[in-house]
């Protein structure tokens, strides 16, 4: 995969689940994925590291216990390892996820919404 060169419209056009993240590539051992988000998601932390987002369309808020951070296109943010935190999109947004090879989306909540790396097609 590394010598592909992977186009990110196209990637988020072939995912039709919101909340399923779909490795785009791979660098060092981060894995960088693609996320179509629509509604709440759970709350969770990720014990062992943080995690970066950076949102490409679209508006997310994520919900921390002492606030809320609100990213539009082209914004990052970090949340840091072990912060309890909710992402939230009230239309679809389109995320890029930079995290840990084998980081679970829902970290230590599992739960219905836990969903398994995908390969996109």
């Amino acid at each position: 995969m590394s010598d592909d060169v992977r186009n990110i419209s196209a990637a988020l056009e072939g995912i039709s689940e919101h909340w399923q993240p779909h490795r785009l590539t791979s660098v060092n051992d981060y894995d960088v994925k693609v996320v179509k988000l629509q509604g709440e998601f759970v709350w969770h932390t990720h014990p062992e590291t943080d995690e970066l987002f950076m949102v490409l369309t679209g508006e997310l808020t994520i919900q921390l216990r002492d606030r809320d951070v609100v990213l539009g296109p082209e914004d990052v943010f970090v949340v840091p390892k072990g912060v309890e935190h909710c992402p939230k999109a009230v239309g679809e947004v389109q995320v890029i996820l930079f995290e840990p090879q084998g980081t679970t989306n829902t970290g230590d909540a599992g739960g219905s919404m836990t969903s398994g790396l995908r390969e996109l097609t």
